[in-house]
């Protein structure tokens, strides 16, 4: 007996095979550069800024302020948290299966003998009735012969870092999200300035059409389209608003607050330039982005399972055994002739089990193809986020700079209709066309601006947060949830679970 044990542990602690694939991260075709990044990207921008506050690039502090409140209270934020706690702790399950169980399953019973069970020694009809006190301690040991076990720990391991990389991805999209919406709320409120604005001077025009009117040197049809021009900005003004607090709302949502409780000041002060993004290599986004570095995992954890179930082809051994105390009478239930025991392997061998195993293997092997599929194709969306992003800022930074000269121009030729118009040389729709255009374009200057800024938030995004990527990933601190009873929570002793287990009883 002792020998087969010495080699059943012998088999136990030395790796005498290992079925299944091992993983290897696919070859993957990258460009050399990117081709929309020419002429755009800074030499060395902004690196010494740690990676997970990349906003604050865009220096605003009421910014900085709003990304605090949204990683501490994101409740989208929090449920990635406890997926990865979920995923974290089945890397321990799956570690405890190298090691032995051993449980005490005591039992006391009122039994009956039969007089006709097998004996080495006639019985004559002798049984016994009485109480039976069993003390024994359960032993198992599941040999991992073929690495089934440490397939499961490869799988659980790689599905422990996707889900890290999926907090990661949910925690950069929802900051991206709370900064897109901001600058498109400050986007909106220089056009709330300006349309403001041209609503005052626009009431100054109907008063001097007005008293035209009744100085009997102007017409009605100047003062009605006075009239229209006030209620046609009044109107824009309300759908603008409208845009804004729909905006206020979403980023209420974001930083895990009731929307009725959400007030986000105005601030119509011009928008800075976008800040430069060092854009990289497109090789550096195969480690950058969390989403393909998700994917990447799923992809080694579904490698690792087609292992699992080729094991389930083989015999497996477990080593068992039980030894305890068994007694009829409790008086001497702990003395040495009550001890019994024991000990030896259990060998299952599959024989038939209907194309279970094999539809399992084909199972596992068709979620390995799947991943395969997803992980490449995560790569294209990153090159083509990436490349959006790129193709965005260069086309917006050309668009904003002849927006910019045909805001110099209309204002121009604004002030030339009025004083032509005063002067009588000139009629009045001429001034209003003026206006108009000087309106439209100082609005798209506004919306323009926030757009240049709002695709620096998306090629940050594209690229996979923040720039410093020796920094090693880390779980966001959020505020707990007093419901909450995972690692979220505050922490209860052991004697306070118990009173609470006699509570809910």
């Amino acid at each position: 007996m002792r020998p087969l044990i010495s080699s059943l542990l012998l088999l136990a602690t030395s790796a005498v095979a290992q079925v299944g694939p091992d993983y290897v991260r696919p070859e993957t075709v990258t460009p050399p550069s990117y081709k929309s990044a020419v002429n755009w990207r800074e030499a060395r921008p902004l690196d010494t800024l740690p990676k997970g506050a990349w906003w604050r690039v865009f220096g605003d502090a009421k910014l900085n302020a709003l990304m605090e409140r949204a990683t501490a209270h994101n409740q989208t934020l929090k449920a990635a948290i406890a997926r990865f706690d979920t995923a974290r702790a089945g890397t321990g399950i799956a570690r405890a299966a190298f090691f032995p169980t051993a449980d005490v399953n005591a039992a006391l019973t009122t039994q009956r003998t039969s007089p006709n069970m097998p004996s080495a020694f006639p019985l004559n009809g002798l049984h016994y009735v009485g109480p039976s006190y069993n003390v024994p301690l359960d032993f198992s040991w599941e040999l991992d012969l073929w690495g089934k076990i440490r397939r499961q720990n490869e799988s659980a391991r790689a599905d422990a870092a996707a889900a890290a990389n999926v907090m990661q991805n949910v925690l950069l999209g929802m900051h991206a999200d709370v900064a897109t919406n901001y600058f498109r709320i400050r986007a909106l409120d220089g056009e709330l300035a300006t349309v403001r604005a041209a609503v005052g001077w626009r009431r100054q025009a109907l008063g001097i059409a007005q008293a035209r009117v009744k100085a009997g040197a102007g017409s009605e049809l100047e003062q009605a389209q006075a009239e229209t021009e006030v209620a046609s900005a009044e109107a824009e003004v309300s759908a603008l608003q409208n845009q804004r607090d729909q905006l206020e709302n979403a980023i209420a949502l974001l930083t895990g607050t009731n929307p009725s409780a959400f007030k986000l000041g105005g601030n119509a002060s011009m928008l800075p330039p976008p800040p430069g993004v060092p854009a990289g290599v497109p090789t550096d986004l195969l480690e950058r982005r969390p989403d393909v570095a998700a994917a990447e995992r799923t992809l080694a954890s579904t490698t690792a399972q087609i292992g699992v179930t080729k094991a389930n082809f083989f015999p497996s051994i477990r080593l068992t055994g039980r030894a305890g105390y068994l007694s009829g009478d409790v008086a001497n239930l702990f003395e040495g002739n009550s001890l019994n025991w024991n000990i030896g392997p259990s060998i299952s061998v599959p024989v038939f089990a209907g194309g279970k195993n094999r539809a399992y293997m084909e199972k596992a092997r068709a979620a390995h193809d799947e991943a395969l599929a997803n992980y490449r194709q995560a790569i294209l969306v990153s090159f083509n986020d990436v490349e959006n992003a790129l193709a965005a800022l260069r086309n917006l930074s050309a668009q904003s700079e002849a927006q910019h000269r045909a805001r110099d121009s209309a204002q121009e030729a604004a002030k030339i209709a009025h004083a032509r118009y005063e002067a009588g040389t000139s009629p009045y729709l001429n001034v209003i066309e003026a206006n108009r255009s000087l309106l439209l374009t100082e609005r798209a200057c506004a919306t323009l601006a926030g757009q240049r800024l709002i695709a620096s938030v998306s090629l940050i995004k594209a690229l996979g947060g923040g720039w410093d990527q020796s920094l090693p990933v880390t779980v966001p601190v959020t505020t707990p949830d007093p419901e909450a009873m995972g690692s979220t929570a505050p922490k209860k002793g052991f004697f306070t679970k118990v009173k609470g287990w006699f509570k809910k009883g």
